[in-house]
């Protein structure tokens, strides 16, 4: 299992007034280095044959010496050509010769070039001596060498003017006042004109390289502009693909996100060849981890568990991340792969080792599966999420597989989820209560306030499901202020009845606890049939107490109103002792579980007196869920269970059968 990696970002070349400049000068020394090996032969020969004419001159001493200091002149710039640009600025003596603390390797070479260029004029400002200050015969010769050699310097060093000027103004300078020293009219006229001469030359070699390089940066910033836009075209193309990859995939984790997966999936649909089988996936006990360690501990184990996720699975499977602690597997059944019950083995094997950041022992991993010829992706997911809810039901920490069973279910939740709105609206649902009784059975104590539904084509719906499709509906609000609204008529009705000792108990759920100001709507009916707020009782499920940190501010609100705290199934769940003392509860009911066959359970037993050992170091009251069998009873009483609840005393009840029942107080002895 692999996922693709995110695009990176190209940055845009920078085009400022130093890198452009930069550009320049290396144009400048490419020209140089090309211009130069094309002089130097020139300059070569032009000095060999000055030699022959000073030897037939009587003056081949001073001749060859010259031609020496010329040759190795010209050896040192052809050396300079031909060397790499970096290899004058590795070279530390000639670079601190040079000034070079502070030069680009560029600037370093053109500096080269033209101090080299200066010793080679330097060279040739000593032709004076061959024609002894150019009075011999043979002056007319290196008169035109020089002036020759000295243009063509300008012609070839067009691109820098500061080589061809260095070059050419010591031996015209030489010309000048070797010329103007000898003093007739002529030769100072000509000196002058070679004055003149020089001076053109220095401002054609400045103009020639205010072309080059007014050249040189026209094309540097086309070329920059070029680049710019071609980077610009990547970074369009890049950002667009990293949108569409932050689209298509989750950023904590890498792995595809719901939109991603919806994507890959369609097109899985869409060239199948075999049933796809679809397996989603939740943590169990997560939000403990949020809870106890902080949502970055969380996320680091959300992390590990994708990569233990997308090593367990090869590129047959997709896998995603729906949000939270939920992910999602699809892959084609094909003969020859593994058998769906054998994968969520192994991935329920794979989170099951303790984490490298935050062990946990509760965090496992829920599965439910669905295979399905159809091409519904939506429907797939809704299948393998009832499965999972199944697998979670069973246990935690297994796998289920959507079956016929799970399909009814499905299609019930649908007609309820249907149907319920107009059901609140027509009255069809109603609240029935059942007893609570204390001294052994003997008195009452109070009511449980139970939703009941039955439904024209499923019959009786079970309250908790209900409540979860309400949630689904959006009808949450609705369903709870009929249910408060049931709970303080029969408050009102005990109240006139003279029973205020009596108190009538609700269950809320998590959601409602989350999303509705439950404390202002109960403190808004008291208030307005001016009831005694100790007459109302909240129930809360044990694992609700744990995992509802943002429940606490509700539940402490409605205990200041002097409503009741209960938990509800307690031993099925993980609650702790210090939400006992902080929320004040006032009463604990031992889940059913526990109560039903008590007389042959030594568990129960032990949990049971466990509870009740507790009671009095918290001071809650203890109330057994359950009972249905007089030897469960009288083992409880033989335990000193203060207060009971069951269908041995009573089952639930319509409102008007709960009222005529209270007269009679008929309750098992």
């Amino acid at each position: 299992m692999s996922n693709s990696a995110a695009p990176e970002e190209v940055l845009l070349p920078t085009a400022d007034p130093a890198s452009l400049r930069q550009l320049i000068r290396a144009d400048q020394l490419t020209a140089v280095r090309q211009t130069v090996l094309l002089s130097i032969p020139v300059n070569a020969v032009l000095g060999i044959i000055s030699t022959v004419v000073a030897w037939s001159a009587g003056k081949l001493g001073i001749a060859l010496l010259w031609l020496a200091c010329s040759g190795l002149v010209n050896l040192l710039r052809v050396l300079a050509c031909k060397a790499p640009v970096g290899r004058i600025a590795a070279l530390p003596v000639i670079a601190r010769l040079l000034g070079g603390k502070t030069l680009t390797a560029v600037d370093l070479n053109l500096r080269a070039h033209w101090i080299l260029a200066l010793l080679s004029g330097l060279v040739w400002a000593g032709v004076p001596a061959l024609c002894e200050g150019y009075t011999t015969p043979q002056t007319l010769f290196y008169l035109t060498c020089v002036c020759g050699i000295t243009a063509g310097a300008v012609t070839h060093g067009f691109a820098y003017a500061r080589i061809p000027i260095s070059f050419i103004t010591p031996p015209l300078l030489s010309i000048i006042v070797c010329l103007a020293w000898q003093g007739d009219t002529t030769r100072v006229a000509l000196s002058l004109a070679v004055l003149l001469y020089l001076a053109a030359l220095i401002r054609g070699s400045r103009v020639s390289e205010k072309l080059v390089s007014d050249a040189s940066a026209s094309k540097n910033r086309a070329t920059s502009a070029t680049q710019a836009l071609e980077v610009a075209h990547r970074n369009l193309t890049g950002f667009a693909a990293r949108m569409q990859y932050q689209a298509q995939h989750d950023l904590l984790t890498g792995l595809l996100s719901r939109a991603g997966f919806m994507a890959r999936a369609g097109d899985l649909f869409a060239r199948r060849e075999h049933e796809l089988c679809m397996m989603f996936l939740d943590l169990d006990g997560f939000k403990v981890i949020n809870d106890a360690y902080g949502h970055d501990a969380g996320d680091q184990v959300l992390v590990e568990v994708a990569q233990r996720l997308a090593a367990a699975l090869d590129e047959q499977f997709t896998l995603a991340r729906l949000g939270g602690d939920e992910f999602v597997v699809v892959y084609a059944c094909a003969p020859s792969a593994e058998p769906p019950e054998a994968v969520a083995a192994r991935l329920i094997d794979t989170i099951r080792p303790p984490f490298s950041r935050r062990a946990n022992p509760h965090i496992g991993l829920s599965i439910g599966i669905h295979r399905s010829g159809a091409d519904d992706i939506n429907e797939m997911l809704v299948c393998s999420d009832a499965a999972l809810y199944e697998a979670k039901r069973r246990g935690r920490n297994r796998f289920c597989v959507f079956n016929d069973t799970l399909n009814a279910r499905l299609q019930m939740k649908r007609d309820v989820e249907r149907d319920l709105a107009a059901a609140l609206r027509a009255g069809e649902l109603q609240v029935w209560f059942q007893p609570i009784v204390r001294h052994n059975g003997r008195t009452l104590d109070g009511f449980e306030a139970l939703l009941r539904w039955q439904h024209r084509k499923h019959g009786w719906i079970a309250p908790p499901d209900i409540i979860e499709i309400a949630a689904l509906a959006g009808l949450s609000e609705q369903l709870l202020e009929f249910i408060v609204g049931q709970v303080t008529e029969m408050i009102r009705f005990l109240h006139a009845a003279g029973r205020s000792e009596l108190r009538v108990a609700m269950n809320i759920s998590p959601r409602e606890l989350e999303r509705i100001l439950i404390d202002d709507l109960v403190a808004a009916r008291l208030r307005e049939f001016r009831l005694p707020a100790a007459m109302l009782e909240i129930e809360i499920t044990e694992e609700t107490a744990v995992d509802l940190q943002a429940a606490r501010q509700t539940l402490a609100a409605l205990a200041e109103l002097g409503v009741s705290i209960a938990i509800d199934d307690f031993g099925v769940g993980y609650s702790s002792l210090g939400f006992l003392r902080q929320m004040h509860v006032s009463r604990v009911k031992i889940d059913r579980s526990f109560v039903t066959g008590l007389c042959g359970s030594a568990e129960s037993q032990a949990l049971v007196q466990a509870v009740l050992q507790l009671s009095d170091s918290f001071n809650f009251q203890v109330v057994a869920e359950g009972v249905e069998s007089m030897d469960d009873l009288r083992m409880l009483q033989d335990m000193n269970c203060p207060a009971m609840q069951g269908y041995y005393f009573s089952p639930p009840m319509p409102v008007e059968q709960a009222r005529r029942w209270i007269g009679g107080e008929t309750v098992n002895a």
